[in-house]
């Protein structure tokens, strides 16, 4: 045996380990090393960058703290480029900053306490945008602490930020290459538009962060009265509005062409509906009598009387118009046309040569051309002004209607569809080339490719750049101030604007980019000037222009970005298909008609416990840091990324951590714990293990081999993107190694001998630790690296290769076998367990039938010896223990059958059907295929049996004890009993004793087995005793079954 003093050969592990502080420990380690710095340095780039792989990281906002939400993207971020440096690849990753738009500028509002672009330029845009510069990366280090706190190793020294100058630059030289490939223009068109914020946004961006509210609004159906009497009397138009406040604008009334309309006699008047929509009005048209009908298109031309004055006599206005995009699903199948605030509003009235009419300030308050009202914010302008039309006699029936309805995403106040001025990417133009390369891209999950990307695209629309606001990258385009001597320059490079204007800008905002002006070219009498257009581009279009704008392309890198797009892999919440993913797209089709990325995972959305949003108000959620402190972060790693949440699902995140501590009890400790066993036997055995190679022994030829089955699966599965499937694969393979591999072998490591056969189980626990380190280290980045280097002693886990898999034995027969050894082991265990007869007390015989069981019989031995069993007996014949009961899958039957399917369903329950080959069943006359229906196994009754998981084999337990079995069984108690106090003792494994041992007299006869538990508890003498008294020795007591053992042992 080894001594006392012998030298350990690896580091003394702790039983229980400290996690939180073990990756306090490996962070000072990868920083005193430099490990992520030459994870990528040690890695060749290769001839064009042919070993890089390429992942673009998506630049967050650092005005603002990083909260929960961000965790996930931000292990997913980290997993992905570890795995590709396993596998050889050179990953750069470049950290990056959003630095523009409204979130900074709002944050800059509150803090100078100045709303409103007047206040902004009354307080001065130059201060204005100082402090969003200042105040923007005010918590730079918070995220670097944050994110080095999650082990993601990223590059914070070399980041971008989209404010640069460089970055700017490049941002506009896209500008102008969509100028110049006549992809942009200037249009007056109709816009979600933020009141609140005083600027347009995009469609795309009423769609991001959940931004619809359920809203009730006031609804309305309007008399709207035509100039010409029928028979004399008066003909009512009734159209209904969800938006009363744009009634005063109305300009039109618009038809389906196709629609029929009755014309009914209510009291001394005509009223016009479409006749689909009269069971709505049931009650208004109670006493109606239909008397004619009109389609559409007969209406079509006809005056009426406008609401208002505001805008009576304007050309062409207030007559009825034709549009076939109108339906009778909501209203009356007349809509009310104001083309200010409605995009089909306008396009209808554009057609008919209507001049549009905005009777509204960027506030959302009614200008002077609406004097009744002016001043007045729409939303508060519903009352009054139906109560106007009330008075009026203009409302046919007035109601409430709860809707969904777009919000502002950064001041969480109603939008508006305004008429606004702006600059578009021409995206219709290209939107089938688009789809044509999303084609190209690998979506994780697959179905959002052509479901809610592929959907986005179909229908996607012109892209509203501009954003009347201040602190942003300008766009590029200077006019002419005099309309009489037009000109247009649009610049897109700094080189370009110094050729013009004789000096070149060392910042590209406002206001210095403002005073850039020079005379007009194009005016001969000198009097006009060329002057940049106020307005700065979307911040959506700094972020889609990330790829190129990073590097500074075309001006530098130019050969670098051409070699390193698309990326290979980039990854954000779902919401993103319809923001940065989406510009993204646009902007690499546009601009260099290719997609930007290869992969893309889109991953769900983390929430409270009730389902509803996090939030840091009603902290509803776990703070990370307090996660971090107590569980570590591996283990809330391995809990996001192993949820639904990577194959698009959402989870719900319970506030107390529960389920981050399951992690650490399934998945971290089982892995600890074989770490532990093999560093405390290996220590005491004084024992250097070294790579097996070729084992002899039947369970280290099975573990290799599983193993082996295991690097092959993961790399698979890595490769797909599928990080919760190569998850749960490892918690698989964990399983195989401590509750059967390790435990199957403890007789090996406690032995005295060191032989051969101990060297072998070390050599071959040493082998699956190293090569489970290695496969699992993206996912558990602390851990794995702490228990590598306690294995190997060498560099960091993360700078190794992936393992090689002809490194291991082949053998997937043996695995096969031995995997069904284990699940016939488990069943019946269970089935012990479910007539409460503890492992310990043997029992006679178990029965394993089915067919195919021919192979199991040389593996008779191993189950007896785990089921603790005398004997084991196959058979093929099932029927004897169980019957097989067809349980059919209605969700992918029922479609298929349709109304055969009731038959089918009973015939099925009972029992008319027959087993076909290649895994068919026939049913009647209908033939189901395999993923149509599941072979159940059913007890036949009175038989304790189990069926296995495959539902293909059952095993059955003879339970009856005798008095020999019984002694056995209090034997095998007295062991337990006794190693639970050497344990106490904390005497080493090797440690020999003295034992005694007082039992009741009903166990008199396990004298019969002393012999065996002195061999099993290394005792070198051992006695029975009546009694035992405290005395010289150690008195430990324990109850089995109800009965008091007391056991001495004495150390020798």
């Amino acid at each position: 045996m080894t001594s006392i003093n012998q030298q350990k050969t690896y580091p003394e592990v702790p039983q229980q380990a400290d996690y939180p502080n073990l990756e306090k420990e490996v962070l000072r380690t990868w920083k005193q090393t430099e490990a992520f710095e030459r994870s990528i340095s040690n890695r060749p780039a290769g001839h064009e960058g042919s070993n890089e792989f390429v992942f673009y990281d998506g630049p967050p906002f650092a005005n603002g703290l990083p909260h929960f939400g961000h965790l996930l993207t931000g292990y997913v971020k980290d997993i992905i480029p570890r795995y590709q440096t396993l596998r050889g690849k050179r990953v750069e990753r470049r950290f990056g900053w959003d630095c523009h738009g409204l979130p900074a500028e709002m944050e800059a509002e509150r803090e100078l306490q100045v709303s409103g672009r007047a206040a902004i330029r009354k307080f001065g845009i130059d201060r204005f945008n100082n402090h969003c510069k200042e105040t923007v990366l005010r918590y730079t280090a918070e995220w670097e602490k944050y994110v080095t706190r999650q082990a993601r190793w990223v590059d914070f020294k070399n980041d971008y930020k989209t404010m640069d100058t460089p970055y700017i630059e490049s941002v506009m030289w896209a500008f102008k290459t969509l100028y110049d490939k006549n992809l942009l223009y200037e249009g007056y068109r109709v816009l979600p538009y933020s009141w609140a914020c005083e600027t347009p946004v995009s469609n795309f961006e009423t769609r991001l962060d959940d931004s619809y509210r359920e809203r009730q609004d006031p609804a309305v159906t309007v008399r709207f009265t035509l100039e010409e009497r029928i028979e004399g009397r008066l003909v009512d138009i009734l159209a209904w509005t969800t938006t009363p406040w744009t009634l005063p604008s109305n300009l039109a009334l618009a038809v389906g062409p196709d629609i029929e309309y009755g014309i009914y006699e209510l009291g001394d008047r005509l009223v016009v509906i479409g006749k689909a929509c009269i069971e709505k009005y049931a009650k208004e048209l109670a006493s109606a009598q239909l008397v004619g009908t009109r389609s559409g298109s007969e209406l079509v031309g006809a005056p009426y009387e406008p609401l208002f004055d505001f805008f009576q006599g304007r050309e062409n206005c207030h007559r009825i118009l034709s549009a076939d995009w109108i339906d009778t699903e909501e209203g009356t199948g007349i809509v009310h046309m104001a083309p200010g605030f409605g995009e089909d509003d306008m396009n209808t009235c554009s057609d008919a040569k209507i001049e549009v009419v905005c009777p509204v300030d960027d506030h959302g308050r009614f200008t002077g051309e609406v004097p009744n009202w002016e001043g007045l914010q729409v939303f508060e302008a519903n009352t009054p002004i139906i109560r106007s039309l009330r008075q009026e006699e203009r409302i046919f029936r007035e109601e409430s209607y709860v809707h969904n309805y777009p919000h502002c995403w950064r001041t969480d106040t109603p939008l508006i569809y305004r008429a606004v001025n702006s600059w578009y990417v021409r995206v219709t133009q290209f939107r089938d080339r688009m789809a044509e390369l999303n084609q190209e891209i690998n979506w994780i999950p697959g179905h959002i490719k052509d479901g809610l990307f592929g959907n986005w695209l179909s229908n996607a629309r012109d892209w509203s750049i501009s954003r009347n606001r201040f602190w942003g990258s300008p766009i590029p385009v200077w006019k002419s101030d005099n309309p009489q001597y037009p000109r247009i320059d649009v610049y897109g490079s700094l080189a370009e604007i110094e050729k013009d204007f004789g000096v070149r800008p060392r910042d590209l905002h406002r206001p210095i980019i403002d005073e850039l002006i020079r005379p007009n070219p194009d005016d001969p009498t000198g009097q006009s000037t060329m002057r940049r257009i106020p307005d700065v581009l979307d911040g959506w279009f700094d972020s889609g222009s990330m790829p190129f704008a990073q590097v500074h392309y075309p001006f530098e890198n130019r050969e670098w970005f051409e070699q390193h797009s698309p990326a290979d892999f980039i990854v954000e919440y779902v919401a993103q298909t319809r923001g940065w993913f989406y510009t993204l797209m646009v902007l690499g089709t546009a601009l260099f008609d290719r997609p930007p990325f290869k992969n893309c995972m889109c991953h769900g959305v983390t929430l409270a416990e009730d389902g509803q949003k996090l939030s840091k108000r009603l902290k509803n959620y776990p703070d990370p840091e307090e996660v971090f402190d107590t569980y570590g972060s591996d283990a809330l790693r391995w809990h996001l990324v192993s949820s639904p949440l990577l194959k698009g699902g959402d989870l719900k995140v319970d506030k107390d951590g529960k389920a981050i501590g399951d992690v650490v009890r399934n998945v971290l400790n089982p892995l600890w714990n074989s770490w532990y066993f093999f560093s405390l036997y290996a220590n005491s055995d004084g024992v250097q293990a070294n790579w097996m190679s070729s084992p002899s022994s039947l369970l280290d030829r099975y573990i290799l081999a599983k193993t082996r089955e295991v690097v092959l699966e993961l790399t698979k599965l890595m490769d797909s993107y599928e990080i919760a499937s190569a998850c749960n694969r490892i918690v698989t393979f964990m399983d195989a190694v401590n509750n059967w591999y390790i435990r199957r072998s403890r007789e090996r490591f406690w032995k005295s001998e060191k032989d051969s056969d101990k060297q072998d189980a070390y050599d071959t626990l040493h082998t699956v630790l190293v090569t489970l380190c290695r496969i699992a280290s993206p996912l558990l980045p602390y851990l794995t690296e702490n228990i590598y280097s306690g294995l190997t002693g060498g560099d960091s886990v993360h700078i190794s290769d992936w393992p090689d898999p002809n490194t291991l034995i082949d053998d997937p027969g043996l695995v096969r076998h031995m995997d069904r050894v284990r699940e016939i082991c488990s069943a019946s265990l269970s089935l012990r367990r479910s007539h409460d007869i503890r492992v310990r007390q043997p029992l006679k015989e178990l029965t394993v039938a089915g067919k195919g069981i021919e192979h199991l019989s040389e593996y008779s031995d191993l189950i007896k010896d785990e089921v603790n069993v005398k004997t084991v007996s196959f058979q093929s014949d099932i029927s004897e223990f169980a019957n097989f009961k067809l349980k059919l899958n209605s969700k992918i039957l029922g479609p298929r059958l349709g109304k055969n399917m009731k038959s089918v369903l009973a015939a099925a329950k009972s029992g008319q059907w027959e087993n076909l080959d290649e895994n068919k069943i026939r049913v009647n006359s209908t033939e189901l295929n395999e993923n149509e229906y599941q072979l159940l196994l059913e007890p036949v009754l009175g038989v304790d049996c189990q069926a296995l998981p495959g539902n293909d084999m059952v095993v059955a337990l003879n339970m009856d004890v005798d008095d020999e079995l019984l002694c056995e069984g209090f034997a095998r108690d007295i062991v337990r009993v006794v190693q639970q106090a050497r344990k106490e003792e904390s005497f080493n494994v090797s440690d020999r004793i003295k034992l005694a041992i007082s039992i009741p007299t009903e166990w008199s006869k396990v004298e019969n087995f002393l012999s065996w538990i002195a061999e099993q508890t290394l005792a070198s003498e051992i006695q029975l005793v009546a009694d035992m008294e405290d005395e010289e020795g150690n008195l430990h007591r324990s109850e089995v079954g109800g009965e008091v053992i007391q056991v001495r042992l004495q150390q020798i």
